[in-house]
This record gives structure tokens, C-alpha cells and sequence, in this order.
């Protein structure tokens, strides 16, 4: 059985040194302008339904093994992992290259070394490696910009919850700690019981609450950004807990009771619906998309409709799909929700269109529609 274990293992590996060298050829074709999509990330997470962090690791696999061909080899023989290639790859990075071009550096010896070890050590050996390789080739530590160092990744779950990582410099780093500090300081009330961490969560809500309720945040697509929730009537006036009938803005499901908890503090919008989805109308004096017909498109549209994007509202402007200048009216009928890039790629020749089932479908400048790739689209009942 562990035999197996080990086999599948292996055929996993040149599985994903297949996918990962694929993905860098499509990339340097271009392949996914053809589908409206700006990199191969974006591809594979819209059409192949990958997660952002697996869609990053084979684009950036891809590119690393160009520069490292010797770990390429033993990752399609299977003996490498992606993850150990996704180490390796800290070692190829443009400023490393440069940096080793600089002084002279063989990268074939290096990228020997790093094979022996991927191949004949443990998993940390090869992380450890890397990390001596950087810091030997930049012993001063990377120039003092602190914007280059600085990242923040946002991961949201299928059940809404959100995760996040990333990485500060020095100066950046004691900002925020003085900012959540303060609130975790502020709220101590008798008997807390929560955690370190707990508050220091809950700081970091309260931050972005404040931020919000001031004003201060940048205006975004002609609307203050606001924490917005689709719940029906009836869902927000039963007093029923309600679980998982509302969304917000950026597609979490939550709770009746939650979005009634919401609904204490802020504004409600109604947005009205007939039975055969009669439109909201704004008529032909105005040209702009006003407040309450950009919330009926969000709530309809719940994103970017371009096939294969997966923008979430405040992301999106509200696109006409017959133009103002050629007699379109600004009703919820001539409007769909596209991103920056493909609102421009629909102006480009690329054209969305909805279904009276209410189903989006995308075509190309060639009147070819963009649609799942076969082997990924579900099979009929």
C-alpha cells in the first residue's frame, strides 16, 4: 500500500510539471487574451476553477523551471514536487537573476545543488537553502523602498470567511501594530476572555468600521465604498434566525439574523423585482448610472458577467450594452456588470449577452462564444 502511496505521489509530480510547463507555453503565446483574460492565473482560476494560490504556483512553476532545467528534469521524472519547484523558484525571481548576473554567479551549479537536495532531502532542507542562497547574494538586505517588500494576500473560503498573509517592512510593520494595538488596548473590558489574537481581530474590524463610517476611504466607482447586503424583504422581517439568505457585496452568504444585526446602523435600499423582472428605469436624460439602478445591477448580476471572470461587485463598472451615443437606454435591461479589463475588451469587439433564463454568455471579436474548456464543462443528466 505504501508503494502505492509512493507511485501516485510521483505520477502526481510529473502530472503537475506537465501542467506547469503547458502553462508557461499558453502564457508566452498569449493564450488567454483569446479569452478575454489578462494572465494565465486569471484563466485557470475562471475556467479551471482553480484556487488564486494554485493558479499562481504552476504560472510561477512555469517560469522557474526555464532557469532551473535540471530541477525541471527530475520534476517531470516525478522525483521533485511542485511545492518543492515553488521554493526553488525564490532563487529566479528578476532581482535575484540580476543580482547573480551581477557577481558572476554559475546558476547551473546552483541549480544542481538545489536538485541534489529537492531529490535527497526533506522538504525544510530545500526551504533553508534558498534562504542561505538570498541572503549570501544580498548579505546588506534588499534597498531600503518599502513599497517592494510590502504584500498582502486576501483568500476568501466557501463558507465567506476570510483568510489573509503578508509581509511589512520594518517601518510599515510598527504602523500597523501601533493602529491595532490601540483598539486592542481601547477594548478590555472586565472578564474578557478572548484571546490575544481574538482581539487582535477584532481590532482590525473595528479599524476598518471606523475607516468606513468616517468617509475617509477613497470614493470607489462614483460610490462611497459602503458594507453592502442583498436580503429579501420577508427574509429581513421575519424574525426567523434565517440561515444563509443573505449576500454581501463580495459574495459571502450570511444569515438572516446577521444582516438584520447589519441593517441596525446602516441605510436600506429597496430594489424591486417583478415576477417576469420588469426593469428599474432611469430613461434616456440620464446618461450615468445612478446609485440606486448600480445596486439593482449589483444585486442582479453579482459580479463580472464576462465568462470565466470572477471580479466581485465593487470591482466592477456598469457597462451600456447598447451605447448611450447609439439610443441605449440607462435601465437595468441595457446594463450588465463588467470589470475594468473586460469592460474595455467588450468595447474591443469582445460582446456579453444575457439570457431570458438570466444566464450571461460571452462571445469573442470572431463571433466564437467563450465557454468552459470541454474537459472541465459538467456532463448532462
Amino acid at each position: 500500500m505504501l508503494d502505492d502511496v509512493a507511485a501516485l505521489v510521483a505520477e502526481r509530480n510529473r502530472i503537475d510539471a506537465a501542467l506547469a510547463r503547458a502553462v508557461r507555453a499558453a502564457e508566452l503565446s498569449q493564450a488567454p487574451e483569446r479569452d478575454g483574460q489578462r494572465s494565465m492565473a486569471s484563466w485557470l482560476r475562471g475556467h479551471c476553477r482553480l484556487s488564486g494560490s494554485e493558479a499562481s504556483r504552476s504560472v510561477r512553476n512555469g517560469r522557474a523551471m526555464e532557469h532551473l532545467p535540471v530541477l525541471a528534469e527530475a520534476h517531470d521524472a516525478g522525483l521533485v514536487s511542485a511545492s518543492q519547484v515553488a521554493v526553488a523558484a525564490d532563487v529566479v525571481t528578476p532581482r535575484r537573476l540580476a543580482a547573480a548576473a551581477a557577481q558572476g554567479v554559475d546558476l547551473a551549479e546552483v541549480d544542481a545543488i538545489l536538485t541534489g537536495v529537492a531529490v535527497e532531502q526533506e522538504h525544510d532542507a530545500l526551504v533553508l537553502v534558498v534562504k542561505r542562497y538570498g541572503d549570501a547574494l544580498d548579505p546588506d538586505g534588499p534597498e531600503p523602498d518599502p513599497t517592494e517588500g510590502r504584500s498582502l494576500t486576501i483568500v476568501k473560503h466557501a463558507d465567506g470567511s476570510v483568510s489573509f498573509r503578508g509581509h511589512l517592512d520594518a517601518v510599515g510593520g510598527e504602523k500597523f501594530q501601533t493602529a491595532v494595538e490601540a483598539h486592542v488596548q481601547a477594548d478590555r473590558p472586565a472578564g474578557d476572555e478572548r484571546t490575544r489574537a481574538q482581539r487582535q481581530g477584532d481590532a482590525l474590524v473595528q479599524i476598518a468600521d471606523n475607516a468606513l463610517a468616517s468617509g475617509s476611504v477613497p470614493v470607489l466607482r462614483s460610490v462611497k465604498p459602503h458594507v453592502a447586503v442583498r436580503i429579501d424583504l420577508d427574509d429581513l422581517a421575519d424574525p426567523a434566525t434565517g440561515a444563509g439568505v443573505a449576500t454581501t457585496g463580495f459574495g459571502a452568504t450570511i444569515s438572516a439574523a446577521r444582516a438584520r444585526w447589519l441593517a441596525c446602523d446602516g441605510r436600506i435600499s429597496r430594489v424591486v423585482f417583478g415576477p417576469d423582472g420588469v426593469p428599474l428605469d432611469v430613461g434616456r436624460e440620464q446618461r450615468l448610472v445612478s446609485g440606486h439602478l448600480r445596486r439593482a445591477v449589483e444585486v442582479r448580476d453579482g459580479g463580472c458577467v464576462f465568462t470565466g471572470c470572477d471580479a466581485p461587485n465593487p470591482w466592477c463598472d456598469v457597462h451600456h450594452l447598447v451605447h448611450w451615443i447609439d439610443g441605449g437606454d440607462t435601465s437595468l435591461d441595457n446594463s450588465a456588470l463588467l470589470c475594468e479589463r473586460h469592460h474595455t475588451e467588450v468595447h474591443h469587439g469582445f460582446r456579453v449577452e444575457r439570457q431570458p433564463s438570466g444566464r450571461w454568455r460571452t462571445w469573442r471579436p470572431d463571433g466564437t462564444e467563450i465557454t468552459v474548456p470541454a474537459p472541465l464543462a459538467p456532463t448532462a443528466a
